[in-house]
């Protein structure tokens, strides 16, 4: 009746005795054949090293490492490139890890498999609390052979392999990061020195513009106008003076030539050359029609007249009439104060001209003061983009440097063998007496599988609790157990009892 109700512990425990053999008799079987099994499995040994890593020696504040990696990414890196086919195959060379006939059956990288899955790499998972931010303490490497002097042999090469690729790997992290950097460095060092080459040219090319000084030119503009005013001034000034000594020099020659008997042609053509200067600047200043312009063209053609008339005369007379022609003091004196303007007027004209293209100079400057600014940020930005990044690569650069001496003289992280690999006195695999109780397990389960296959095709009735969930209906009477002799049930009365066909609920209705 298994399976048609709910079943209490008591009626569990009933089960259980009675199919006690068809759950034990499984349950040894199976124990046996595993525990046998376990037998024809050749033994397995397992060689083990601890290696711990070392921080760096010297304190990171004064040498930053250069390598920051993990040791999980490191380790699985070093795991792929020690466990590669080109690794391991001087291992089944060198030691006798296959017989020679398995070497010539079995293809090689089916042996290089085999041996790549006895070798186990595993971190040393660091306690919570103690350090876990400094990364993984350490990690064990195992290696797993049926001889376990090869199995200690293999463990101790494996572990050898993973502190040298360990060593040559940092080093050549460090070379490469130092030798990256110097060329980074070159880079921007050439750049640095074309910025430096534009921003030399650009202060030769717009000097006397540059931003700060607007102020210093604005005051020699300043200055400069003050001085060209005070030129013009002294220019007209003296204009006004050698008109006034002009007029008055002609004034005195008139009055003088006057008084004078004959003429002397070299005194004459002495005045003639002084009226034809006189003429030449008149004429640059007037008009032709001005009537200093009208009188002085008037007095050349008189002294051209008289020197004609000169030359016509004897040369007795004509010695005669020079000594009598020598100028009195003041039309000298004139005519010396005349030429003194002269200079005057020429020299502050120049200077005229020059303050007036100084001027115009620093105008120019002072316009193109802002785009010339403009210009000069942007050369400068990139200037100082390119020198920051210039220090900081130079800055970069030296901690690599020291970080790459580090590692040669071998005071960086390192890994140190805490235990070397051991000689296994025991064999690792097959663990018998685990075989034996999953045996032992697995037999239970299959008896306990067969004894409840057992129960649910087992059609008879035990006590009132089976007839009630068979009929459904209430039980009004039970028939008594008859006892034998020795107050055993009677085997004759239970059989029959297991016997009894009860009606269907059909036939009952019919009842």
């Amino acid at each position: 009746m298994f399976g048609h109700r709910e079943l209490t512990i008591e009626e569990y425990l009933e089960i259980a005795r009675r199919r006690i053999w068809v759950i034990v008799i499984p349950a040894v079987l199976v124990c046996a054949g595993s525990f046998g099994y376990s037998l024809s499995i050749q033994d397995q040994y397992t060689s083990q090293t601890l290696v711990l890593v070392e921080q760096q020696k010297v304190p990171d504040r004064f040498v930053p490492p250069v390598i920051t990696d993990e040791l999980n990414q490191r380790l699985g890196t070093m795991r792929e490139q020690i466990l590669s086919r080109s690794r391991l195959q001087p291992l089944i060379d060198r030691y006798p890890l296959f017989s020679e006939r398995e070497k010539a059956q079995v293809p090689l990288e089916d042996l290089i498999d085999r041996l790549r899955q006895a070798i186990k790499v595993t971190p040393v998972q660091s306690l919570p609390g103690a350090g876990g931010g400094q990364g993984l303490p350490g990690f064990y490497i195992s290696f797993t052979w049926s001889d376990r002097h090869l199995a200690q042999q293999i463990c101790q090469q494996i572990t050898s392999m993973f502190m040298e690729e360990n060593l040559k790997w940092r080093e050549s992290r460090a070379q490469q990061t130092t030798a990256f950097l110097q060329k980074q460095l070159d880079e921007a060092k050439a750049k640095l020195d074309a910025e430096d080459a534009r921003l030399a040219e650009f202060k030769r090319r717009y000097i006397g513009q540059l931003p700060g000084q607007e102020q210093t030119n604005l005051n020699l503009l300043m200055g400069l106008s003050t001085q060209l005013e005070a030129v013009t001034q002294m220019i007209n000034r003296a204009q006004q003076e050698k008109s006034f000594a002009e007029t008055q020099l002609q004034q005195q020659l008139v009055a003088w030539q006057s008084t004078q008997i004959g003429t002397n042609p070299r005194t004459l053509q002495d005045e003639l050359e002084l009226r034809k200067r006189q003429l030449i600047d008149l004429q640059a200043r007037y008009t032709e029609n001005h009537p200093d312009v009208t009188h002085l063209k008037q007095t050349i053609a008189d002294l051209e007249r008289r020197i004609a008339e000169a030359e016509a005369l004897p040369p007795a007379e004509s010695k005669v009439e020079s000594s009598r022609l020598i100028e009195p003091p003041q039309i000298q004196q004139l005519r010396n104060q005349i030429r003194q303007l002269d200079l005057t007027i020429r020299e502050k004209t120049r200077e005229q001209e020059r303050l007036q293209e100084q001027i115009r100079i620093y105008q120019a400057r002072v316009q193109l003061s802002p785009m010339v600014e403009q210009q000069y940020k942007e050369l400068t930005r990139d200037y100082d983009t390119a020198q920051r990044f210039y220090n900081e690569l130079l800055a970069k650069k030296a901690q690599s440097e020291m970080g790459q001496a580090l590692e040669r003289d071998q005071q960086g992280e390192q890994f140190r063998v805490m235990d070397p690999a051991n000689l296994p006195e025991r064999p690792s695999y097959p663990n018998r007496l685990q075989f034996a109780l999953g045996g032992l397990l697995a037999g239970l389960v299959l008896g306990g599988g067969i004894a409840v296959l057992l129960e649910m095709r087992d059609k008879s009735i035990r006590n009132e609790r089976d007839v009630q969930a068979l009929l459904g209906l209430p039980t009004l009477a039970l028939l008594p157990v008859v006892q034998e002799a020795n107050n055993k049930p009677s085997r004759f009365w239970k059989k029959k009892v297991t016997q009894v066909h009860l009606p269907s609920p059909a036939q009952q209705a019919r009842v």
